[in-house]
């Protein structure tokens, strides 16, 4: 192994001996430096089109760090794509509302019900809120907090059928070899 010092002291060049095999670069950001920089990879600067206040996010973010026992229950479970692989987020922002946990794959909004939420005001301005959140493209189901504290697994079993439904399906085509041969056999009588 050969080492260069350049006269600024700044750059190093290694050069290994004959017959080593030298081990790629780690990617940028990981392991025993090389590569890119944080600061030389290029970021793609398109923005969301969308715009969320700064005091719903705030209070988005006031929600993420007081959340109740169900909540906390329920994302024990939905987290780190635990139900089927559905990625769910928490605590997002819809228009005005901020909605307990999205799945964006699914278009599915799950929303979870203290006991506030059970009287005839409450009720309709739940109604108002579902409804301004489905305009939106998303399906809202609602629990209460009771239900995922003693029948997690009918919540969860309740909310895989809803995401199986909604999620998009990939069927694979078919190869043409055996479409072509199914069509042959069927013009032969």
């Amino acid at each position: 192994m050969r080492l260069a010092v350049a006269p600024d002291l700044r750059k190093v060049t290694i050069t290994p001996a004959p017959g080593l095999v030298e081990l790629p670069l780690p990617l940028a950001g990981e392991g025993r430096g090389g590569g890119f920089s944080a600061s030389e990879v290029v970021m793609d600067e398109q923005k969301p089109t969308w715009k969320v206040s700064s005091k719903l996010r705030a209070n988005a973010r006031a929600l993420r760090r007081n959340s109740t026992n169900a909540e906390r229950i329920l994302w024990s479970e939905l987290r780190d794509h635990r139900l089927d692989g559905a990625g769910f987020r928490r605590q997002v922002s819809i228009e005005s509302y901020v909605a307990d946990f999205v799945c964006h794959a699914a278009r599915l909004v799950i929303e979870l019900d203290g006991g506030q939420h059970f009287s005839d005001e409450a009720e309709r301005a739940d109604a108002v809120r579902s409804a301004v959140i489905e305009a939106k493209g998303f399906k809202v189901m609602r629990f209460n907090n009771h239900d995922v504290m003693t029948n997690r697994v009918g919540v969860l079993e309740t909310i895989a059928t809803a995401i199986a439904e909604r999620t998009p399906t990939l069927t694979l085509p078919r190869k043409r070899g055996r479409e072509m041969e199914a069509i042959v056999e069927k013009k032969q009588p």
